[in-house]
């Protein structure tokens, strides 16, 4: 089939096929694993990480959203759940008084730390176990393409 078609062609077909399986899968198993070992969620383990990578556990909810693609109104409403569990606090931003901060708190902190071997351990042994370095290699070009790609389709649809 040509580009100009509008279906897949059979081998695109089952690679999408199996696409989908991975990245609608995966997350089910993560989500299991995380609520077994910690009482998180998926989404609690992600907002988790990107708070715990920052210099002062702390970002602007705005950048927050952006660097995790998801939309403030989804972010606020995980956020508001968090707050509640006591993982997270937020506060008015003090370089500008309109915006806000989320920051990790001493809970937030130890939930990640508890819940990171066991999620990391099940990463490995999904995601990597079996690869060897030239399929890390190429997996990490493929979705670098495929990133790259998805940021200039974003870039054109918020025009």
């Amino acid at each position: 089939m040509s580009e100009d078609t509008p279906w897949l062609d059979d081998h695109q077909q089952r690679v999408w096929r199996l696409w989908l399986e991975v990245t609608n899968g995966l997350p089910v198993l993560l989500n299991r694993e995380l609520a077994t070992d910690s009482e998180l969620s998926l989404q609690d383990f992600e907002v988790l990480v990107f708070l715990s990578e920052t210099e002062d556990h702390s970002m602007r909810v705005v950048a927050l959203a952006d660097a995790m693609h998801w939309e403030r109104s989804r972010l606020s409403h995980q956020l508001t759940r968090m707050e509640k569990r006591g993982l997270l606090f937020r506060e008015s931003c003090c370089t500008d008084g309109r915006g806000q901060l989320v920051r990790l708190s001493d809970s937030g902190w130890e939930a990640v730390v508890a819940a990171a071997p066991g999620h990391a351990g099940l990463v490995r042994r999904v995601v990597f176990g079996g690869l060897n370095m030239d399929h890390l290699e190429e997996l990490e070009q493929i979705l670098g393409h495929i990133s790259a790609t998805m940021a200039a389709e974003r870039e054109a649809l918020e025009g």
